[in-house]
């Protein structure tokens, strides 16, 4: 019965070397990426503010058409302070 748990403890204990090896190996190869994810998280909110400001100046060019001109310069600056966001997480990241 000894020897049994013996055996069990040394298959544990490798199994658990094992594991934390790969572990290791893993967080090693993941060092890339963290650039790449905060690139991507910067273009997605980029997207995510050129979205929202193209819907509100839409439907502010709806509620009144006559202030198109005023509302399509505002809404082409707000695009390019949110596509600025972009490129900050781009060159920076």
């Amino acid at each position: 019965m000894i020897e049994i748990i013996a055996q069990a403890t040394e298959l544990n204990s490798t199994i658990i070397t094992d594991v934390a090896e790969q572990v290791v190996e893993a967080s090693q190869e993941a060092t890339g990426i963290t650039g790449s994810i905060q690139g991507g998280l910067g273009c997605l909110g980029a997207a995510i503010g050129v979205g929202i400001v193209g819907m509100k100046g839409a439907e502010a060019v709806g509620r009144n058409p006559d202030a198109s001109g005023p509302i399509l310069v505002q809404s082409i600056i707000g695009m390019a302070l949110a596509e600025a966001v972009a490129f900050y997480s781009l060159f920076l990241g």
